[in-house]
Order: C-alpha cells, then sequence, then structure tokens
C-alpha cells in the first residue's frame, strides 16, 4: 500500500508551511502529496485562506525530486477543462513525470457563489464532470493530432494540445466520489484510480466491487482501476501521545468536549490509534482493495507527526 499526505490547503496553509510539508514528505518516504482544491475555508473564510492547487503544485514541483504531486479533487465548475487538461501537463514537466490529476463534481455551493462559479443541481454538474472527464482524456491522447468536441457544455474545435504530458500515457486521472452509478461508470471508462473519502474498510469493500462492475459492463479490466482511501489520522506512538496529538486536531476543528470522545468517534470512519493501531486499520483497507492512502493532515505545522508516519508506518504500509 502507498502512503500519501493529504493537506487542506483551504484552512490558512501559509507559504512556508507547504514548502516544509512538502521537504518532510520527500525526506520521510512518502509517495505522494495531494492537497484539495478549494479557494475558500469551510469554517472560517474570513481568517484562512488558500493558494490556487495548481499553481501551488507547479511551485512544489521545483523543490521536490520524488513525491507525487496531485489535487483530491480538482471540481469541475473552477475551470474549462482543455485548461484544466493544460495545467496538469504544465506540473507533469515541472516535476519530471510525477502530476496526478483527481477530479469531482463539485459540492460546496457557498464557494462556488462566492468565487463567481456556477453552482447548477447535482445531476448537472455530474454531467459537467463527465464532459470534462472525457476531454481532459483526449487532450492527453497522443494519438490525436487534434480535438474537437460538441457537447452541451463545452464545445473544442481543432484544438491541438502540444506539449504532450510528459508520463506515458498520460498523468494518473483518479475519480474521486461515492462510487453511484453515475460516478462509478465515469471512473469505468475513464479512470485510472478510484478515491473515496473518510469511510469504513467494508465501505472501502462495497464502492471498489460498485466500480469493477461497471468496468465489467463495459468490457474493461476491473485491476486496470485501482482504489484509494482519504482518511482523517490521529496517532501517537503510545495512548498519551495520542491524546496529545488527538487534542492538536481538535483545537484545530473547533472541538470541545473529552479527547477519549473525540478519539472514539474517530474509530468508525477515519483512522485513529497508536501506531500498531493504525498498521492493523490499514490491513483492513488493504484487504478491502485499498491500493493508496492518503492521510489527511490538518495541524499543518506538525511535522513530528508526519516523521513518525514516515518511520513507522510508510514502511510497514508499504508489504501490505
Amino acid at each position: 500500500m502507498e502512503t500519501c499526505l493529504m493537506i487542506e490547503g483551504q484552512e490558512g496553509v501559509t507559504w512556508d508551511q507547504w514548502l516544509s510539508l512538502a521537504l518532510a514528505c520527500e525526506e520521510h518516504g512518502f509517495d505522494g502529496l495531494f492537497r484539495s482544491d478549494h479557494y475558500l475555508s469551510f469554517d472560517h473564510p474570513k481568517e484562512r485562506g488558500a493558494f490556487d492547487a495548481w499553481a501551488t503544485l507547479a511551485a512544489l514541483a521545483s523543490i521536490t525530486e520524488r513525491i507525487r504531486l496531485g489535487t483530491l479533487v480538482s471540481p469541475g465548475g473552477f475551470r474549462h477543462p482543455s485548461q484544466l487538461a493544460k495545467s496538469v501537463v504544465t506540473v507533469d514537466h515541472a516535476s519530471d513525470g510525477r502530476a496526478e490529476l483527481g477530479m469531482g463534481a463539485g459540492w460546496f455551493e457557498r464557494e462556488h457563489r462566492a468565487f463567481g462559479f456556477a453552482f447548477p443541481s447535482t445531476g448537472e454538474r455530474m454531467d459537467v464532470l463527465e464532459e470534462q472527464v472525457e476531454i481532459v482524456h483526449r487532450l492527453w491522447d497522443r494519438d490525436l493530432e487534434q480535438v474537437d468536441y460538441e457537447g452541451r457544455h463545452y464545445r473544442l474545435d481543432a484544438c491541438t494540445s502540444l506539449p504532450w504530458p510528459l508520463q506515458d500515457p498520460h498523468p494518473p486521472l483518479i475519480v474521486g466520489g461515492g462510487a453511484g452509478p453515475r460516478s462509478a461508470a465515469l471512473a469505468a471508462r475513464w479512470a485510472d484510480e478510484y478515491n473515496v473519502v473518510f469511510v469504513d474498510p467494508a465501505t472501502a469493500r462495497a464502492s471498489r466491487e460498485r466500480v469493477a462492475a461497471a468496468c465489467e459492463q463495459i468490457g474493461r479490466d476491473p485491476g486496470e482501476v485501482r482504489l484509494s482511501v482519504m482518511t482523517r489520522l490521529a496517532v501517537g506512538v503510545d495512548e498519551q501521545d495520542l491524546r496529545r496529538n488527538a487534542s492538536a486536531l481538535m483545537e484545530r476543528m473547533d472541538e470541545e468536549g473529552d479527547v477519549e470522545a473525540f478519539i472514539d468517534g474517530m474509530r468508525e470512519n477515519m483512522t485513529v490509534g497508536t501506531v500498531e493501531q493504525v498498521l492493523e486499520r490499514l490491513g483492513e483497507y488493504a484487504e478491502a482493495g485499498a491500493e493508496r492512502v492518503m492521510f489527511q493532515h490538518l495541524v499543518h505545522d506538525d511535522l513530528e507527526t508526519v516523521a513518525l508516519i514516515g518511520r513507522a508506518i510508510v514502511p510497514e504500509a508499504a508489504a501490505l
């Protein structure tokens, strides 16, 4: 199992923190660094700011050499698909072939309204996403000298897309969601990976099975679409360290109350515990079919936990 760090970039991550987190991931053996693609803090829009996701990744590409860099996930309404495809290719070249693109329909209405992005119904947002995924995929296709596209939401007229991505055939494309019928079918047709968020192992397994069934329905090998899980993490070397780190997480999340109750509340669909308990949970995700885990790390200046994950979890997870 691969291990990545996932950062909520809209929650006031400073540039110095971005640099430190990226270098820590490099140093401590993480496979990748992913970030959300949001412009507005969920609960603190007047206090916590956000850098643009793809500009951030382009800059981090120049100071890293090994880790994968991508979004979880870029909302369909933020960018024209031809612009998004070009941004990812730019990062792919800047990183010497380490870019990945996560795509989703978008859900945060307040953010869309604040920045002037349309926020239609869920069904129409899925329509937009389906067109976007196809366009991005086709613009990365080396066998197409140009792309013509006539859809309900987008039109391309003899679009050439040089340079090609550095990765061959293209950067991995991740579709995120709950593996409902439309999402699973979209992933089966175009995606390299399906990502589920804040789910227990049983739910992860069910999502994988639905995506696999969608692949089989169109004659695609289900093994071509791997499963990944994004999960919030609280970990410690022992129970005392766990409580200390969970308390810091509570403070960051504006949570009040008993830390033990907070920890217990995470056990259902998050990842929490000592190193041994976290590894046991990862084993359950692996048995459910997950090949990669993205640990949501909300206390952005806590590099000690990043080092702990790298020292005690990353090597063990790689053997799962």
